[in-house]
């Protein structure tokens, strides 16, 4: 599958299923994908949620992951992600300004010594 000018979805979990907004693919280095965020009427909902586990992210050390896997699985519970061919059921999506990067699995994430997902 070629990933190059993909558009992936992300969408507001619920009913109403808001657009979240789009990720075209401009890079891909498996198993990593990233591409333009374009920010939909959803965003700012969540925006807040994306930039708290970036800094998180960002500052992490061993005593923090507990704090960003906090962070990350309300915007989980939040947001949905969806490839070009359908939704996928487990993600690690990360926005700022109007880029956005992301790994996918088919299946959930193996759960690892207490880390559930790989943050890189």
């Amino acid at each position: 599958m070629g990933f190059d000018g993909g558009v992936w979805r992300v969408r507001a979990k619920g009913a109403d299923g808001e657009a979240v907004g789009d990720i075209v693919i401009d890079e891909a280095d498996f198993p990593w994908l990233s591409g333009t965020f374009t920010a939909g009427p959803g965003f700012a909902a969540v925006q807040d949620l994306f930039a708290r586990e970036l800094a998180l992210l960002e500052q992490a050390d061993e005593q923090d992951w507990e704090e960003w896997e906090t962070a990350y699985d309300e915007i989980a519970r939040r947001v949905s992600l969806s490839s070009p061919d359908g939704p996928v059921p487990e993600f690690l999506l990360h926005i700022e300004g109007d880029r956005a990067w992301f790994r996918w699995s088919d299946e959930p994430f193996e759960e690892r010594g207490g880390e559930r997902r790989t943050v890189g």
